[in-house]
């Protein structure tokens, strides 16, 4: 099968670019924000370059069913992917926004990532072997890696715009944020929203492992979830009739972008390397994969 040609870019001149991500690509319409997923792909912190076909179809869809499936635990910022409906100076654009942009509420971002993790991998394992603890959290001994925590936990990040995020304790958020109380919040409304999208894709076969949230604020002072949601980029999917802890697990994400980085020994400097047909094509299925069933539907292309 000829895969469609990757969108890696945007070019929308007559429109206002307000930030470019390793992924999406923003434009401020005034009253709104157009987010644009493209198909570039990271790793290790770098955009490779070779982009995934479809990828930013995914990404977008994957989030606006979520937005839908979890609108009753908070309110978020989408508006709609009909191009149809986007503002008039849009309109010319629309053969590239169809399926992967969605328009969104403005808000305040705030200034940290909200991750839940209901397992033990990653940065929190990495931690949880030199301390017994993730962000702070004590954790019980003789935990392995993969294993399922006795309970999800909650444990923010600060953003970065290039490298990693930092793992930081709940008393480092609010003392960052300035907002104990907001902080309070943020913590139960993740807990809330892993919970629900991890029974939902326990029910599919999936284990959601961990992932991260996004939240900002209105100008009226309501708190919104914004940016993705529990896409395979922002979040750690693992079939679960493959589980088997002690060790790394298959997912359903970069993995066969990650394994082919280490076959070839980059060494994580530019240059970046682009990457062969097959390992573009597996990435791409898994995408695919997690979205028809996640959502019970095939992707819009």
């Amino acid at each position: 099968m000829m895969l469609a040609i990757p969108l890696t870019s945007t070019e929308f001149s007559t429109l206002r670019r307000f930030r470019t991500g390793k992924v999406r690509d923003v434009y401020d319409l005034g009253d709104s924000l157009l987010i644009v997923a493209t198909d570039r792909i990271s790793a290790f912190d770098y955009v490779l370059g070779s982009g995934i076909p479809d990828k930013g179809k995914v990404l977008t869809q994957l989030s606006v069913f979520w937005f839908a499936e979890l609108a009753g635990v908070v309110p978020n910022h989408f508006i709609t992917t009909d191009v149809a409906k986007y503002p008039a100076e849009v309109q010319a654009y629309a053969a590239d926004l169809a399926g992967r942009s969605m328009l969104v509420r403005k808000t305040a971002p705030i200034d940290v990532e909200c991750v839940a993790r209901g397992y033990l991998a990653g940065s929190g394992w990495k931690e949880y072997q030199q301390t017994g603890r993730v962000c702070g959290i004590p954790l019980p001994g003789g935990l392995v890696e993969s294993g399922r925590l006795p309970a999800p936990i909650f444990t923010p990040a600060t953003k970065a715009s290039t490298g990693h995020d930092v793992n930081i304790s709940e008393g480092d958020a609010a003392r960052h944020l300035g907002n104990p109380a907001l902080v309070e919040r943020l913590r139960t409304l993740t807990l809330e929203l892993y919970g629900r999208a991890s029974a939902h894709a326990e029910a599919r076969g999936i284990i959601l492992a961990d992932t991260k949230f996004e939240f900002g604020l209105t100008e009226a002072g309501e708190l919104l979830l914004i940016d993705e949601a529990l896409t395979p980029d922002s979040s750690r999917f693992w079939p679960a009739d493959q589980y088997k802890p002690g060790g790394p697990q298959a997912s359903f994400d970069k993995q066969y972008v990650r394994d082919y980085l280490e076959a070839i020994k980059w060494n994580k400097q530019p240059p970046v390397p682009s990457l062969p047909a097959d390992v573009v094509e597996r990435t791409r299925a898994k995408y695919l994969e997690a979205f028809e069933r996640l959502t019970g539907s095939a992707l819009v292309v």
